[in-house]
């Protein structure tokens, strides 16, 4: 969302869309580097990380934003949004501006756009894996579909010119996407019946192995069978000499 809003700023000097939206980019900007302050500042070191696994399956380049040092992060959000001023200036006034400039920011907007429109599809994939919403809140997904409401009556009835095709576009993709979360909740809930309320596994239990001398032991030329006591709280025991 932060690299989404910052496109969006530079489209905006390109298409001119409505102000109310430039002003959004530019809250969602600010909330966001409030945000990943505070993560930055308050995140537990590599050691304190509940069940981390010692090697990642997936290794991004470089470690993109899976950075342990806060520097890396806010160096990236300044060379981006520099280098994004840089082409602006050279396509907008070193070059002339005209259709180039307008193709240019056309694109950033299409990139943008298509950031924050994409983003559920991660959430869809990983509910559409375990058959369930298990830690997903329905009041996140409820206040979604109706901020997409609301989003969507903005696009389609303001006046012509003030909100791009870009916007709609991906808007009606991104309701799309919340309306398939909220499908996936209701059909679903919180997962299969193996998961408790807490989002732990339940324990499951493998039954007495046969022979061996757990089941039963050979006296003589019968067969007496041992019995095994088991509360919740004991493992497998083997059976008592009689």
């Amino acid at each position: 969302m932060l690299v989404s809003s910052i496109l969006k700023v530079f489209y905006w000097f390109g298409a001119h869309f409505s102000t109310s939206l430039l002003v959004q980019a530019l809250l969602m900007i600010t909330v966001h580097l409030l945000l990943l302050h505070v993560a930055l500042t308050h995140r537990p070191p590599p050691s304190h990380l509940p069940f981390q696994p010692s090697e990642r399956k997936l290794n991004r380049p470089y470690d993109f934003w899976q950075w342990r040092n806060p520097r890396p992060y806010w160096t990236f959000i300044s060379y981006f949004s520099g280098g994004l001023l840089v082409a602006h200036v050279l396509l907008s006034g070193v070059l002339g501006g005209g259709a180039v400039f307008v193709a240019y920011t056309d694109l950033l907007g299409l990139v943008a756009l298509t950031i924050e429109a994409t983003l559920p599809l991660p959430q869809l994939l990983a509910n559409f894996q375990r058959k369930g919403c298990r830690g997903f809140r329905p009041s996140v997904i409820v206040n979604w579909v109706i901020g997409d409401t609301f989003k969507m009556w903005f696009f389609f009835a303001s006046s012509s010119g003030e909100v791009p095709w870009a916007f709609k576009a991906c808007g009606v993709f991104q309701a799309c996407c919340d309306l398939g979360l909220a499908a996936q909740y209701l059909m679903w809930g919180d997962g299969p019946v193996g998961v408790d309320g807490a989002g732990r596994e339940k324990e499951v239990r493998s039954p007495v192995p046969e022979g061996n001398g757990f089941l039963s032991e050979k006296l003589g030329e019968g067969h007496v069978g041992a019995g095994i006591e088991m509360s919740d709280g004991q493992a497998w025991e083997r059976p008592r000499g009689i």
